[in-house]
């Protein structure tokens, strides 16, 4: 499809004169209080327009992108996002479709719901997706600037675009479904130019689907009305049309259309058309000029690939240097807003840092305040538990076997041999009973001789009638283990065993120890009837367990089953 680069420049004059009269009709007084900033913003934005109006395209480009970012200081975006509507428009005309499609994308956030900027935007997205041959996406963009206007000529200028992207996909049979209504509309007869555009896509639709009785007719019809109209654009078009309809049919006609195309391709300075039009001639290798044609095809495909790059890295360069000079603009204004507040930032700081100071003391008062406190309640009441428990011991088991013996020996002959082995006996009972609970509640040796001394009590509860297996302990290395968790593990299994030994009637007990990335992980396992924690004095003794293991931050499960055994799972960090 050939188009014409002034309609879509036209279009965006108009939208931004409308733009500007709106606003100077709502507040005649806008320029009196625009501030220095504003009104350099639109001066560079005049500057662009001047130059775009004389299609120096490079020095409009950097004016809009200047008067871009003076706007963005501004906020204001509507004129963010008509700069650059602008510079995409310009990249397409200098066929940059890749650049134009970044800046309409970078103008969508700034463009009001239904303005006329959102079609424009859209119907150019649309155009840059066909000419990268991106169809589906042309087709969304063109459907969503219809959408997003209400004009009936928009609206058919946009179904128009969509049918010639069926015509490049070689969907015929949809593009004329497209055009077809169109031809009904009244509003076509007072706008002949868009009505021949209509008439030679159609025609050309026709023509392709087999349908020449209707195509052919279309066609010349639309050629006539361009030449009577002067729209040198469409005469291109319906000439390399028509050129195309008489290739295999009347080729010497075809080249004359062809030849007329190029003609006034270079009499407009058509650059695209004049290509296709030579493109045409070299291939149904038109008489003895045909050699000359393509020189002149391959010298100007050659020219125009290199006016088209050096455009694109042009645009590139003034928007990296813009950007550039931008940045460094904002670090010297931040580099200035940071020197006027240097001295309010240390004051601020100075008093922030006294509170945080201040803050942070208060903070480790009551932290350490509240684990003295924790740790004294925890050793009051392991104090206390001690000593009821001895207070127990002594009441339960010494204070009935010292009262047996002195029963004992006063109602006994003490001169007979047995009655005075029998008092030995009880005597040594009492003395070994009295030893346990001396070293139950005595100091506990946490260096060197810990393990053998361990053993030594773990084994105490081994009898004919209770089998005790240690797994594993010897695998930690318990000399870089804290003394004061060394001393727990001691008296979390002492009350386990004493624990088994009272309530659990079991005939097998396993200790297991094992260690995991700073983690000691220890289980204390039986055969058992399990524990019934209903029993007070069952309850206080796993209490002071729970207790100790809690002291070292470590955690306890305990998991009983009437019947099933008891078991005690512990970790704590090393």
């Amino acid at each position: 499809m050939l188009r014409s680069p002034i309609f879509i420049l036209l279009l965006l004059f108009f939208i931004y004169s409308c733009d500007n009269i709106s606003k100077n009709k709502k507040n005649p007084k806008t320029e009196k209080t625009k501030n220095s900033n504003s009104i350099f913003a639109r001066a560079l934005l005049d500057k662009a327009e001047d130059f775009n109006s004389k299609q120096v395209f490079d020095s409009a480009y950097y004016y809009y992108n200047r008067s871009k970012i003076n706007y963005e200081l501004e906020k204001d975006s509507s004129k963010i996002a008509f700069n650059l509507i602008q510079m995409a428009t310009m990249q397409q005309v200098l066929s940059d479709y890749m650049g134009s499609e970044k800046n309409l994308i970078e103008a969508l956030p700034f463009i009001q719901k239904g303005s006329l900027y959102e079609s424009a935007a859209y119907n150019l997205l649309g155009i840059s997706s066909k000419e990268l041959s991106n169809y589906e996406d042309a087709i969304y963009y063109y459907d969503k600037a219809k959408t997003s206007t209400t004009d009936t000529i928009a609206q058919i200028i946009l179904i128009n675009n969509k049918a010639n992207i069926y015509i490049d996909q070689k969907k015929y049979t949809k593009s004329i479904q497209l055009l077809e209504p169109l031809l009904q509309l009244k509003i076509l007869e007072s706008n002949e130019i868009r009505k021949a555009k209509i008439v030679d896509n159609l025609g050309f639709s026709y023509f392709k689907e087999n349908q020449i009785q209707k195509g052919l007719p279309m066609m010349l019809e639309a050629l006539s009305i361009r030449k009577k109209n002067n729209d040198f654009y469409g005469i291109i078009g319906s000439n390399l049309h028509l050129a195309e309809y008489y290739q295999k049919k009347q080729p010497q006609i075809a080249n004359e259309y062809a030849l007329n195309a190029y003609h006034t391709s270079r009499k407009i300075h058509n650059i695209d058309s004049r290509l296709k039009s030579l493109s045409f001639l070299i291939t149904t290798n038109f008489d003895e000029k045909s050699n000359q044609l393509a020189v002149d095809f391959i010298a100007l495909n050659d020219s125009i690939i290199k006016v088209r790059n050096n455009a694109k890295n042009q645009f590139v360069k003034i928007k990296f240097d813009t950007d550039k000079n931008r940045a460094e603009n904002l670090s010297l204004i931040a580099q200035k807003a940071e020197s006027d507040l240097h001295l309010e930032r240390e004051k601020n700081q100075k008093y922030l840092s006294y509170f945080g100071i201040s803050l942070l003391l208060i903070g480790i008062f009551f932290i350490v305040t509240y684990f003295r406190n924790r740790n004294k309640r925890i050793q009051i009441e392991a104090t206390y538990n001690t000593e009821t428990r001895i207070s127990k011991k002594l009441h339960d088991e010494l204070a009935n076997d010292v009262f047996q013996t002195m029963a004992f020996a006063e109602t006994q002959d003490l001169v007979l041999p047995n009655n005075k082995e029998t008092l030995l006996n009880n005597l040594d009972t009492i003395y070994s009973r009295t030893r346990n609970i001396s070293k139950e509640n005595s100091t506990i040796e946490s260096g060197i001789h810990f393990i053998p001394n361990l053993k030594e009590m773990m084994s105490g509860y081994n009898s004919y009638t209770t089998t005790i297996l240690i797994n594993e302990l010897e695998s930690i290395n318990w000399s870089s283990i804290e003394n004061t968790k060394k001393i727990t593990v001691y008296r979390v299994i002492q009350e386990l065993l004493v624990n088994m030994k009272k309530h659990s009637k079991s005939s097998l007990v396993v200790l297991s120890f094992k260690i995991n990335k700073n983690i000691i992980y220890f289980d204390y396992t039986d055969n058992g009837i399990g524990a019934n924690f209903e029993k007070i004095n069952i309850k206080n003794g796993l209490h002071n367990v729970e207790n100790r293991i809690l002291a070292i931050k470590g955690t306890i499960t305990f998991d009983t089953k009437s019947e099933k055994g008891f078991k005690v799972k512990i970790t704590f960090p090393i």
